[in-house]
């Protein structure tokens, strides 16, 4: 009976510790994956309530924070560094935009959370290239849900959209 309290309380521990981030790109290595050989100029923004309130109303998605991360990618578009919640832990991302504003693509810098990690996969990822402000956005029509990683995907997805929406507001 101890020895079965002990392991009882000893996996208890290992449930409740929080998950170790997985950091998968730094920024220089995320913005050399989706602008190779681009330099990056610094184009921090902060929005003003008024475009935040924009962002809002055209996405559908609370925006958080209204200091948004972005660097120029010379002639070719946007690189900005993004965080949602996936389920419990943030994810680091970033979304490479072209200069007129359709995704080029998206990398997962740092995963926290315990599972789901599936959303680095390029086959999920690659659903995002070439969608605009104006392209649906519904997880499980437009997006494909990954199983056991469905708040990852939605939140994600969320924050894409709310990209697209800040270029229209902020950048174009």
């Amino acid at each position: 009976m101890y020895w079965r309290l002990i392991g009882s309380a000893a996996a208890a521990i290992v449930i409740t510790v929080p998950a170790q981030a997985k950091v998968y790109l730094t920024l220089e290595a995320a913005q050399q994956a989706l602008f190779p050989g681009v330099a990056m100029t610094p184009l921090p923004i902060r929005l003003t309530d008024e475009q935040r309130k924009s962002i809002e109303k055209a996405s559908g998605v609370t925006v958080r924070n209204q200091e948004q991360q972005v660097w120029r990618a010379g002639d070719q578009g946007f690189f900005i560094l993004d965080e949602v919640i996936g389920k419990h832990e943030y994810i680091t991302y970033a979304v490479a935009l072209t200069a007129d504003g359709a995704v080029r693509g998206i990398e997962i810098m740092v995963y926290r959370e315990s599972y789901g990690s599936e959303i680095r996969d390029e086959s999920w990822r690659t659903q995002f290239v070439g969608k605009t402000s104006a392209a649906p956005f519904k997880l499980n029509r437009d997006i494909k849900n990954i199983g056991g990683a469905t708040l990852s995907c939605r939140h994600i997805t969320d924050g894409v959209k709310r990209l697209l929406a800040f270029y229209d507001v902020a950048l174009k």
